[in-house]
């Protein structure tokens, strides 16, 4: 009996220990100009080697708590955006404190080194820096997730296609810790390294054609390494998304490898098609092709290799071996051709169409820091591109064979980039840059279609530019001035083509009172025609086109203006976007007639103009369980080609929401048509519905997707307005309406974690100098 109550007494005074170490740290956050409370700032407990503990944002009246702390010593950084992180030492803790106010002053200083637990953006000239919240990082199981959670505007993540997109045809570039990546490599990354994403709207001119740059940036260990695998499987298609990755860290050196697989199967591919002739004989032609079932496979490889050296604050080195692959043995379409006039006049369609895409690269960067705020940055990139291609086009009449069209293509592109740059600091934040930049590109290729062409282009880039970012009062300005060469012969012709354009760029951006700032950006860029475009050959389409190459094509100049308002009140954000664009002598597509055939080729016609207006609205995070954002617009095309006319305008929306409610996250995504129109032809956007709800327990996240659930008529349109020969085409994938797809994802890392350095440049060939053909 004694050793029964002995053993309660002791039960009871572990309870009431156990009960006494769960201490709280409270404590209220103001601004330190005015006094004021700051809401939504972020409060994180660590330990003092750094380790987080937890975290917390502050109420709407400022304050703050942290609870179930126990004995210790720690450290608390305190952060808001835009204001300096205020760092508290609590050696020794081991009672309850309020600290009562925490002050926090205006930031003066770039936001480098700032990692936050809660959401939060700062806007800058030329990019906006957005860190995720604990509830975003919780919810996402890989980075591509991350960003569908954070909604930023004028980005779209494609869950179909596992694509990281803009509307219409922007160009992203993406980017971890400043090195060039794929796709596939932010869907490798582990949410919990994220620190934050610089978000460049705004790219300055040594970006190229980039449209925004999406940096990432994440934690570095100096030992140890990660672990991620990522699967997604559709239940009722074959459809899937596999990837695994590894980085190892020694020291300053990181070992990384890639693998990336994507299936895909579809048995209920098919193409609806209206055409309407006029020949140059008088005659006229109004048939409609009825598709019916056909197959669609396609097999996407990618590898990454990767090997970084770096000695922070001095110098970095950087290597990458990319293997990129895709094989497409199926994609075909079947059907019968119908004369409108006279439907009793029907032949039997065949169009099988075979893909092969081989893309081995090498990337070698080095960055040097030098003294006094300067930096040299050196980049050349190495692509070689290997396309076969093959397309069988028969129409029929019971065992009459009416058209059999078989082409072929074989191609080769050698290309090699180099780049160097320079970038000094001055004071008052000011930056002064300078860069070159050369494109150097060999292609041959050899198209068989009843007769043997192969072509020999060569095609070189250089560009040089300097860029100064200034500060005058509240105004920060950045005024830019490149000049371009371009160069391209082909074996064969006659001339060779050079010319020199000067491309400068001019910034504008004032803060406004608030949480609001306006920014007026102009630009002048030059466009190059693709070596497809160049090629002095014919393709054969069906009985009736042919697709022809112009190697008269020239540059020609791109006109852009942009005026942005963006605001932020506590939940509620939004960003106002106009522009305008012009381009004189714009290449695009144009038809004539030749004989019995339809001639589709491209020129330099008179002009091309478009017209943008824009928003993004989001509210959230509610209690940091809820967020909705929207974003939405109107987009109006203006083509005068040298024998046309055309209008068009396209109103599209995307809407996303999301809620989390401890381990489990719901999230709905519904995009419609963002429609493209240039020259005479129509290339529509993609209508696409997306539900997921996802499960997460530690590293471990599952969960289920359903694409397009609330439609069984999921197709892509275009069309074509050309007086000669016009259409209005649909493609459906029967698969992807209804699709129902698992997901699982597993990540850990191991190893003490430190901000990497950054690599500044970027370079890519993914043009692979071959003209396509097809319908």
């Amino acid at each position: 009996m004694k050793r029964i109550s002995l053993i309660i007494m002791l039960l009871c005074c572990m309870v009431v220990e156990t009960f006494a170490q769960n201490l709280t740290i409270r404590g209220q956050v103001k601004d330190a100009r005015n006094n004021e409370t700051l809401e939504f700032a972020n409060v994180m407990l660590q330990m003092s080697d750094s380790v987080f503990v937890q975290g917390t944002t502050t109420n709407e009246k400022g304050n703050f708590s942290l609870d179930r702390v126990i004995p210790g010593n720690y450290i608390l950084a305190v952060s808001s955006i835009g204001y300096n992180t205020e760092y508290i030492t609590l050696d020794g803790f081991s009672k309850s404190v309020v600290l009562g106010d925490i002050l926090l002053g205006d930031a003066a200083v770039s936001l480098d080194n700032v990692t936050v637990t809660a959401s939060g953006q700062t806007s800058r000239m030329d990019r906006k820096i957005v860190f995720p919240s604990e509830r975003q990082l919780k919810a996402s199981s890989n980075g591509m997730d991350l960003l569908q959670q954070m909604m930023l505007p004028r980005i779209q993540v494609d869950m179909l296609n596992s694509q990281i997109k803009m509307p219409g045809n922007g160009v992203v570039q993406l980017r971890i810790n400043g090195v060039k990546v794929e796709q596939e490599d932010i869907k490798a990354l582990i949410p919990s390294d994220i620190i934050r994403i610089e978000y460049h709207d705004n790219p300055g001119l040594r970006y190229g054609n980039a449209d925004v740059v999406l940096d990432y940036i994440v934690r570095r260990p100096d030992t140890g390494g990660s672990f991620a695998i990522n699967m997604e499987q559709g239940l009722n298609a074959m459809w899937g998304e596999y990837n695994a990755s590894a980085k190892v860290n020694h020291k300053k050196s990181e070992w990384g490898a890639y693998y990336r697989i994507g299936p895909r199967d579809f048995y209920g591919l098919k193409r609806n098609n209206e055409e309407e002739f006029h020949l140059a004989d008088g005659t006229s032609l109004d048939r409609v092709e009825i598709g019916e079932p056909s197959r669609g496979r396609m097999f996407m490889h990618n590898m990454n290799l990767n090997y970084s050296y770096q000695e922070p604050e001095k110098y970095m080195f950087n290597a990458t071996f990319r293997y990129r692959t895709t094989h497409q043995p199926y994609w075909d379409y079947k059907g019968v051709l119908m004369n409108k006039e006279n439907q009793e006049d029907k032949v039997d369609m065949i169009d099988r169409n075979d893909n092969d895409y081989k893309t081995p690269a090498l990337d070698l960067y080095y960055q040097r820091d030098l003294k006094n705020d300067q930096t040299m940055v050196f980049n050349l990139v190495g692509t070689y591109n290997k396309t076969k291609s093959a397309r069988i086009y028969k129409e029929s009449r019971t065992d009459e064979m009416l058209t059999d069209i078989n082409n072929k293509v074989n191609g080769e592109k050698y290309s090699l980039i180099g780049e160097a740059i320079y970038e000094k600091k001055l004071e008052n934040g000011n930056r002064l840059s300078g860069g070159l930049r050369h494109t150097q590109s060999y292609s041959d290729n050899a198209y068989i279609n009843g007769h043997n062409y192969k072509t020999h282009m060569v095609q070189a880039e250089s560009f040089v530019y300097g860029e100064f970012k200034g500060k005058v009062k509240k105004l920060d300005y950045s005024l830019g001035l490149g000049v371009n060469r371009s160069y391209y012969s082909q074996r064969g012709a006659e001339d060779t083509y050079e010319r020199y354009t000067v491309n400068p760029r001019l910034t504008l951006f004032c803060p406004l009172p608030g949480e609001s700032s306006i920014r007026l950006k102009a630009t002048i860029g030059n466009v190059t025609p693709s070596l497809g475009e160049l090629s002095a050959i014919d393709q054969v389409i069906d009985s009736l086109q042919i697709q022809r190459g112009n190697p008269n094509l020239k540059t020609y100049m791109s006109y852009y203006t942009e005026l942005n308002y963006e605001f932020r009140k506590g939940l509620f954000y939004t960003n106002f976007t106009g522009a305008y664009e012009y381009q004189p002598d714009a290449i695009m597509d144009e038809k004539y007639q030749e004989g019995n055939k339809i001639i589709q080729t491209w020129d330099n016609q008179k002009n091309w103009q478009r017209v943008v207006a824009d928003a993004n609205i989001k509210f959230g995070p509610v209690k940091d369980i809820f967020q909705i954002s929207f974003d939405g617009g109107v987009n109006h095309y203006i083509s005068n080609g040298n024998m046309y006319k055309h209008r068009y305008t396209n109103w599209w929306c995307d809407v996303n929401a999301s809620v989390t409610w401890k381990k489990l996250s719901l999230w709905y995504m519904v995009m419609t048509n963002w429609n493209w129109f240039k020259g005479e032809t129509l290339t529509g956007g993609e209508n696409i519905q997306a539900i997921m709800l996802s499960y997460r327990h530690k590293d471990l996240n599952v969960g289920l997707r359903v694409i397009n659930p609330f439609t069984d008529n999921y197709k892509v349109e275009t069309e074509n307005w050309n007086r000669y020969a016009s259409y209005k085409r649909s493609m459906y994938i029967k698969e992807s309406s209804r699709l129902f797809v698992v997901t699982v994802s597993y990540n850990f890392s191991f190893g003490r974690k430190y901000s990497a350095g950054q690599k500044k440049l970027n370079n890519a060939d993914n043009d692979s100098g071959v003209m396509s053909t097809g319908k």
